[in-house]
């Protein structure tokens, strides 16, 4: 019983810290079963399920000894984590691929190294039956106008995403050392005035914290092979809801038989948050999928 309070109370505090903004609407069981990314491996290996080829390591060199077996891009992650944190992709080379070792071991001692593609990153997030939503998301990026600077046009997207109400969810784009150095590397600086219509990609990860962005995919456009296998990788874990990250080399409309894919992991307590801000299509309604999961009677929902 003690044991019991203090599971809840730390998990809890796990939460409330790291987990605002994410569901919970799985068992302990089932949330056990997604909590790795070896895990998540291994069940998409036993059912077909199209994945990058990987491994999990303690030592550095077992990742420099697969970079050379399978070349690069790669990408470098904690074997436990969320929010994409200390996540490093694409990784292009081996001064890149230790440095990412280092700081993803701050996060988690056991890493994983997987095959990268690019291709266009999606989550998909599959409830009993249904594909409840579907985001594709984006690098920190800025579009130019042939007139204003990269700097001009970072503070143009913030002022747009506070005056959107984006940032409730969504960061403002730094103007800091990270994003001047990857300026550098395509050599360009803040001053830079870009082309009209011309993306310039701000930072390499796909991700919220550093300045990233999702926008909403109409659901009628996914392949119906597609579907199929969303809703198939939800009972391969026996799940009540599932966040499934994945990439397609030409886009979710085509059928993942025609084109390279890579499933990259399954979210047990997906961030439906993120859903709700969208930066350049309209927000879904989400209450009929809410409804129907909150009438679940979730075992161990409160224990780690």
């Amino acid at each position: 019983m003690i044991f019991r309070r203090f599971n809840q109370a730390i998990y809890g505090w796990i939460s409330k810290r790291y987990m605002s903004g994410c569901s919970s609407y799985n068992s302990l069981a089932v949330r056990k079963s997604c909590r790795s990314k070896e895990q998540a491996r291994g069940v998409f290996e036993d059912n077909g399920v199209p994945h990058a080829k990987g491994k999990i390591f303690f030592n550095p060199l077992v990742a420099i000894k697969f970079a050379k077996q399978y070349g690069f891009p790669l990408v470098v992650k904690p074997n436990v984590s969320g929010y994409s944190r200390g996540s490093y992709f694409p990784i292009e080379n081996y001064k890149q691929l230790w440095r990412a070792i280092f700081l993803a071991k701050i996060w988690w001692p056991t890493t994983v190294i997987e095959q990268y593609l690019l291709g266009k990153n999606y989550r998909v997030v599959v409830i009993d039956g249904q594909v409840m939503s579907v985001i594709q998301r984006f690098q920190p990026m800025v579009t130019g106008d042939g007139v204003n600077s990269i700097e001009k046009l970072i503070d143009i997207e913030n002022i747009a995403r506070d005056d959107l109400g984006l940032l409730d969810c969504m960061y403002v784009i730094s103007k800091n050392k990270q994003t001047i150095d990857y300026l550098g590397k395509q050599g360009l600086t803040l001053d830079t005035i870009v082309p009209l219509g011309e993306a310039i990609d701000l930072y390499f990860r796909i991700s919220l914290a550093p300045g990233g962005t999702v926008d909403v995919v109409d659901k009628t456009i996914i392949s119906e092979v597609n579907k199929d296998l969303f809703l198939k990788v939800l009972t391969m874990f026996d799940a009540n809801i599932l966040g499934v990250d994945v990439i397609f080399s030409e886009g979710i409309e085509t059928p993942y038989t025609d084109q390279k894919c890579i499933f990259l992991e399954v979210n047990s307590r997906p961030y439906l948050k993120m859903h709700e801000y969208p930066r350049h299509t309209k927000k879904e309604d989400l209450a009929p999928y809410y409804k129907q999961l909150d009438s679940l009677a979730i075992e161990d929902v409160n224990l780690y």
